[in-house]
């Protein structure tokens, strides 16, 4: 087994220590997010510049399940009562995605040159081990999907912090998430580790789109809106959770030529640019309409991933459950009605040819 091998194990803590020193470094520097941001940059370049990085994606699961225990803490009673006045802009998040994979679709395939199967599963903005998987069935040069969807989320979660810091002057805190491990009592910590064990093996049975995190995070949503407990996992955990999260986006590029990357960046480059103008526009037209800030709409429809836009959330101090609820829409949307929605666009063109 792989796992036994020394060399397994000596790249798994050389990755881990040099994402925990870029987290260590970005935090002296005092930037926006620093444990996941400095890592990920950290194992980013390091894995550009040819040394090998690997985090398991059991590691990976089990750091996103303590987020999604963490996203579950803030689902009060409150918030149900506010969830009514959510529907409209899961509607329109419907409407977002549509013409923003049109655009997109259109984008890969003219300007970048891409095949129809390539074109489209690089269009669509779901998971990207979802997309990655369904575009190789449909016929997707899956390597250059994985690039696109993985180069996506970094720059999203590489701009967007720093966007808000710029344009609100607020500066996100990873250490006022959670109490310390030290203050946290002992049932407390065993309640938020049963919501992440039973939420992530129910979600996997039951096949919930992003189970690693929506199980987890469904699980201490109900302990928190019940009452059964209000503490959140220790910040001090989190920070590690960070750690991990960041530096699996960054070797998710290990093993790639810096050719091709370039070129993967420098299309995602554009294609995230065009999405988060979308994005902030759909965000003030929705604020109008709607009445709920335009900042919170803006991290709720970003391109980014669940994981790392719910961190993002938390740091900033914004409506968590009201975005962490609309990636969890758009991601389950996406898984469900991409492979369908490809399918039958390829049966009506064939009909067309004939």
């Amino acid at each position: 087994m792989e796992f036994l091998s020394p060399l397994w194990w000596f790249i798994l803590l050389r990755t881990i220590a040099i994402g925990a020193a870029g987290g260590a470094i970005f935090a002296w520097l005092n930037m926006p997010l620093p444990w996941m941001i400095g890592a990920m940059v950290a194992t980013t370049s390091c894995s550009l510049g040819g040394a090998r990085m690997r985090i398991p994606i059991q590691m990976r699961s089990v750091m996103i399940a303590v987020i999604g225990v963490l996203l579950g803490a803030s689902f009060t009673p409150e918030i149900f009562e506010k969830a009514g006045e959510w529907m409209l802009s899961l509607l329109c998040l419907m409407l977002y995605l549509s013409l923003l994979i049109a655009v997109l679709f259109v984008y890969f395939r003219k300007v970048a040159g891409f095949d129809v199967p390539t074109a489209y599963f690089s269009a669509t903005p779901g998971g990207l081990a979802e997309m990655v998987v369904a575009g190789a069935a449909a016929g997707a040069d899956d390597r250059v999907v994985a690039l696109i969807h993985a180069s996506r989320v970094l720059l999203v979660v590489l701009i967007i912090p720093f966007w808000f810091r710029i344009t609100t002057g607020v500066i996100p805190e990873p250490s006022s998430i959670g109490p310390s491990i030290v203050d946290i009592e002992s049932l407390d910590m065993l309640m938020l580790a049963t919501c992440a064990l039973v939420g992530s093996v129910i979600g996997k049975l039951i096949r919930m789109p992003a189970w690693q995190l929506a199980g987890p995070m469904l699980a201490s949503a109900a302990v928190h809106a019940t009452g059964i407990t209000e503490s959140a996992p220790p910040w001090e955990i989190v920070a590690i959770a960070q750690v991990i999260v960041g530096s699996s986006l960054g070797s998710r590029f290990s093993g790639v030529s810096l050719r091709k990357v370039r070129n993967m960046i420098a299309l995602s480059l554009s294609s995230t640019a065009v999405m988060l103008a979308a994005t902030v526009g759909f965000a003030f037209a929705l604020q109008e309409i709607t009445g709920i800030d335009w900042h919170s709409i803006v991290l709720a429809y970003s391109p980014g991933g669940l994981a790392e836009m719910s961190i993002i959330a938390l740091s900033l101090g914004m409506d968590t459950a009201f975005i962490a609820v609309h990636h969890v829409f758009r991601i389950s949307l996406i898984v469900m009605a991409a492979p369908i929605t490809f399918n039958l666009l390829a049966k009506l063109g064939r009909s067309g040819g004939d």
